[in-house]
């Protein structure tokens, strides 16, 4: 049996800083436990890394968008602990989710029929207070197939959580009409940034996301937030450049001098964009190693000047704090996550 292959790329996930932001932000929630959104396999740091370390830490909520994707979590926590967001698409999806033992989050009067019609149960409900995307309008909460519901999370979701912005009392505002029209058992509202609103915006239950992960987007979460992801890439080669020579694809970059640079094994094809281009910096201990010329779809150059000790074969990290990545090449901070390929050892 052949062995293994070397590694070309890795992700050093931080699970205590992990583990440090949920606790921050349940703490932030007050009397609200903290759940956690785990869509897209944990952000993009994989399902498997980031459950098992919020379920010890405390976590109880688990929430996916896709009924597929709860099938990995059901095989970690108790399935009963996980919400579908996006609902059962139809009576098979209904049956499906009702198998693995989650719950369905209710979007639509037809949403809420296919899960009648495949036996019903535990479910929790989405109704739209103004984000204008899923969720049930405030007329449809009468409905006999909604009113039919047994719902234990009666859930909304806010548009500008991460601004000052007057939206957000109004939200507030019709969650609470609409928990007092649908019998339910818990209600949640705040996201990572909706937590530091303030407590009204607490229900019983928060579902943070990004900040768990390392994302920051607004000041008062800064203090209590710790990056996690640590992108990760091998020295492919290392070669001597001329001055007046350009580096890589249209030679975007000339070296002004004689250089010594690295080709490393990271490039869009791993998320690693072009944004990057020219504004990417790698670390190798406290040396600074810059992105130069264009990223390219498996492959980054980076200027060896501050680390001449490097060889083939090293490993250099890559900068990648998410407020600080995001305002270097204008990629949101939950793209700079769930960019992340599937390349990555994890």
């Amino acid at each position: 049996m052949a062995e293994a292959p070397t590694a070309a790329l890795r992700l050093n996930i931080d699970t205590d800083a992990l583990v440090a932001n949920w606790r921050a932000l349940d703490a932030l929630s007050g009397a609200a436990p903290a759940g956690a959104a785990i869509k897209a396999d944990a952000y993009g740091l994989g399902v498997a890394q980031v459950v098992p370390v919020l379920a010890a830490a405390g976590c109880r909520d688990f929430f996916v968008a896709h009924s597929a994707e709860a099938t990995e979590v059901a095989g970690l926590v108790d399935p009963a602990r996980i919400a579908v967001l996006h609902g059962p698409l139809d009576v098979a999806d209904a049956r499906f989710i009702r198998a693995i033992g989650a719950r369905p989050v209710v979007n639509s009067v037809r949403q809420a029929q296919n899960w009648r019609d495949a036996g019903g149960g535990l479910c929790d409900v989405m109704v739209d207070t103004g984000i204008n995307r899923l969720g049930l309008p405030a007329q449809a909460l009468g409905e006999e197939a909604v009113r039919a519901l047994d719902v234990d999370v009666l859930h909304s979701h806010l548009a500008a959580a991460d601004e000052d912005n007057p939206s957000n009392e109004v939200q507030r505002l019709r969650w609470e009409d609409a928990r007092r029209a649908l019998s339910h058992r818990r209600a949640a509202l705040a996201n990572s940034c909706g937590i530091v609103l303030g407590a009204g915006f607490h229900g019983d239950l928060t579902r943070p996301g990004l900040s768990l992960y390392g994302g920051c987007q607004r000041a008062e979460l800064a203090p209590h937030i710790q990056q996690v992801a640590y992108p990760e890439a091998v020295l492919l080669q290392v070669r001597d450049v001329a001055a007046g020579e350009g580096v890589g694809y249209n030679a975007t970059f000339v070296a002004p001098r004689d250089m010594r640079v690295g080709v490393v094994s990271i490039g869009y094809a791993d998320g690693y964009l072009r944004a990057w281009s020219g504004k990417g910096v790698f670390r190798a201990g406290e040396a600074a190693l810059p992105a130069i010329g264009r990223v390219s779809m498996d492959m980054t150059v980076i200027d060896l000047t501050t680390a001449p000790m490097l060889r083939e074969g090293d490993w250099v990290r890559a900068d990648y704090s998410l407020p600080e990545a995001s305002r270097a090449t204008g990629l949101a901070q939950y793209e700079l996550l769930t960019l992340l390929g599937r390349r990555f050892g994890r």
